[in-house]
């Protein structure tokens, strides 16, 4: 069993922008647990943030968590820009506004006092957990195109 969570995200559009969907696969002490939405207008990068945030509210606080994301302006976003982004008022290097400031936001607030270790993991190459989140979300992001709603979250319970 594990002390940590373990966590695979993924986001998809149909089109840039269009509908897109997103997909979290949470394991923690062998319970898995599956997070997945969708939304008739966004991006992809929107669909890839979204991920992870649902799936770092789902992890209870003070449980490590490992963030597995095939996103790159995820994992940079996270791990090296953030904090850059802060200093000067949600600017970029370019001195032109952050993207997605607002989930942004969302995503500093959630990881503050959290242990979250962010791997980044090369999509479509065969990784089980990732080829995963990736079918999750573009069933979701099928959905979204098909009208099944805006920005609904389901939440499905399986045992791994």
């Amino acid at each position: 069993m594990s002390n940590e969570a373990i966590i695979f995200t993924d986001g998809a559009c149909l089109g840039n922008p269009g509908p897109g969907g997103y997909a979290a696969v949470i394991t923690i002490a062998g319970e898995e647990q599956v997070i997945v939405g969708r939304d008739r207008s966004t991006t992809n990068n929107k669909m890839e943030m979204t991920a992870a945030i649902k799936a770092i509210e789902a992890v209870p606080q003070g449980l490590p968590i490992v963030i597995h994301s095939d996103s790159q302006y995820v994992i940079k976003g996270a791990t090296e820009w953030l904090r850059g982004w802060k200093a000067k008022g949600w600017r970029k290097a370019d001195g032109k506004p952050v993207l997605n400031q607002d989930l942004w936001m969302q995503m500093d607030v959630l990881m503050v006092g959290r242990k979250i270790t962010w791997k980044w993991v090369k999509g479509h190459a065969g990784h089980p957990e990732n080829e995963r989140a990736d079918r999750l979300a573009n069933w979701e992001a099928v959905r979204a195109a098909a009208g099944a709603g805006t920005d609904s979250t389901a939440v499905e319970a399986a045992t791994a």
